[in-house]
């Protein structure tokens, strides 16, 4: 496949994948000239990337499949500012072991998405700390800060919301010293091209007119649209907060949980955008799943594709397992070979009681169980008359003796017991 072949392919395929918000004129004439360099910034804000972060990941992939040098910068000085851009308020400063911690960890995640040695195209990983470290503010002031006037940062839009609310001058110097991450990569290493997402053009078009200005070059930059839910809530966050990428943070389970729960329309989209699955393989998939929504195709395949890619197949199997045992025909045996983790963070949104291990030591009636040592049932005679109905179940068991003894051999993992009343309604007992 020739050179030119493959340039086409990246705006094409960013097209379709709705993966393009913007670009300055010329990108195309310039990826469809030659093998072009270009950047994505990730801020260290955390030891993890999370789901926000992957759809740059995915964008500087595609750059990569068609023939493109990807350069990741990891902000290990900028974030030492904080970048204002969709932020409504000024936010706290990490000191530099923390950052430097939350660097390392960020790069070992990078290193798993992009492929670091591969020819001319291999990534390259760059560290902004690298040449700011040493940049003594009046020589940035004198070499840098000259080429770019006041109103021409004050008319930014990252600028401009934060008038009314406050923007100290860190934040608002930080278009300058993005912009000279650009113009560094652009004389050091060749690099032509800046993306993000669209809260960063005006980011990203300060370091194309530093590259005029100081330089004489020609850069160019490219958004990508922001990435929205359906139902207009946050994407990447859910009731227990963000999304990571690193399992200790976010289990593989609830991570799986987290892309097979989208809504169908959102599950359209992020297909396109968080798998490398061909425009063919998504368009019969799509139809498929017209046909049968309530199987939810296009779902399962995003969950496992995602999942195994971010963690691994073992991960996403043991996930899928884990969500048959709870949701499906799981058994008390089956309940007994997940772990703790599994258990906790499966159950992390359900009503969860705790109660002292004494209590079961001599065994307790289950309608005190159930209605007095946990408030599962607003009373005993609640409780007696759905188990009554066949409504309860115990570790997955249906119960249908109303004067059932419960006691510490009926725990899962020695620690608890998982109550259903009806279908749906899960309650945690946590023993201690």
């Amino acid at each position: 496949m020739s050179t030119e072949t493959n340039t086409k392919n990246f705006i094409a395929e960013l097209r379709w994948r709705g993966m393009l918000h913007d670009m300055t004129p010329g990108v195309e004439e310039q990826l469809q000239k030659e093998m072009t360099s270009g950047y994505i910034g990730f801020d260290p804000t955390a030891d993890s990337l999370h789901v926000g972060n992957l759809f740059q990941i995915m964008i500087l992939k595609n750059f990569q499949a068609a023939g493109h040098k990807p350069f990741v910068l990891v902000g290990g000085a900028t974030g030492m500012i904080g970048d204002p851009s969709g932020k409504s308020a000024e936010r706290n400063l990490l000191d530099e072991a923390t950052l430097q911690h939350n660097v390392e960890s960020q790069k070992k995640q990078l290193m798993q998405f992009l492929d670091f040695d591969c020819g001319a195209n291999s990534a390259e990983l760059v560290n902004n700390y690298d040449w700011f470290k040493d940049f003594k503010a009046l020589d940035f002031l004198r070499d840098v800060g000259k080429h770019i006037t006041v109103s021409y940062m004050m008319a930014k839009d990252s600028v401009q919301n934060r008038l009314e609310t406050g923007i100290s001058f860190t934040e608002f110097s930080y278009q300058l010293i993005q912009g000279y991450d650009f113009y560094w990569l652009n004389t050091r290493k060749n690099c032509k091209l800046q993306m993000g997402g669209s809260d960063q053009w005006g980011n990203i078009v300060t370091g194309t007119e530093l590259i005029r200005r100081m330089a004489g070059g020609e850069a160019f930059a490219l958004t990508s649209p922001l990435v929205t839910k359906a139902d207009g809530t946050k994407f990447g966050k859910t009731e227990s907060g963000t999304v990571w990428l690193d399992p200790k943070r976010t289990s593989p389970y609830k991570f799986y949980q987290f892309w097979l729960n989208a809504s169908d329309t959102d599950a359209a989209k992020y297909i396109r955008v968080f798998t490398l699955l061909s425009r063919e393989e998504i368009e019969a998939m799509e139809a498929e799943h017209n046909q049968a929504p309530h199987l939810r195709i296009l779902q399962k395949e995003l969950a496992k594709d995602v999942t195994t890619r971010v963690h691994n197949a073992e991960a996403y199997e043991n996930a899928v397992e884990t969500s048959e045992i709870l949701f499906g025909k799981g058994t008390t045996e089956s309940l007994q070979k997940l772990t703790s983790s599994d258990i906790e963070s499966a159950f992390e949104g359900v009503p969860q009681f705790k109660i002292s291990v004494d209590e079961l030591k001599n065994g307790i009636p289950i309608a005190d169980l159930l209605a007095v040592s946990s408030q599962v049932f607003p009373s005993k005679g609640e409780t007696r008359k759905m188990i009554q109905g066949g409504g309860v179940r115990m570790n997955k068991e249906k119960v249908s003796d109303t004067e059932m003894m419960i006691n510490s051999g009926q725990l899962i993992n020695n620690r608890y017991l998982l109550v259903q009343k009806g279908k749906t309604n899960y309650y945690l007992i946590i023993v201690e």
